[in-house]
């Protein structure tokens, strides 16, 4: 599954790494726009098998940030 940004915005923080094993609805990021924090959640449990994102990348809507297999 592709998790894609939904605005523009900064990659405040990545809060896993590639490797990881996520549960659906974990959050992956944290997402900064307009002085706002977004989180980006997983939305299934998997295994990480690309982060596409480092803190302070900027995104915009559409972009790739990460890809869950499931496990």
């Amino acid at each position: 599954m592709e998790i894609r940004a939904e605005m523009v915005a900064n990659v405040w923080k990545v809060l896993v790494a590639e490797g990881a094993a996520v549960e659906a609805d974990d959050e992956l990021a944290v997402l900064e726009s307009m002085k706002m924090e977004i989180p980006v959640v997983s939305g299934t449990g998997g295994v990480v098998t690309r982060l596409a994102v480092a803190e302070g990348d900027a995104v915009s809507e559409g972009d790739l940030i990460a890809v869950i297999s499931a496990e």
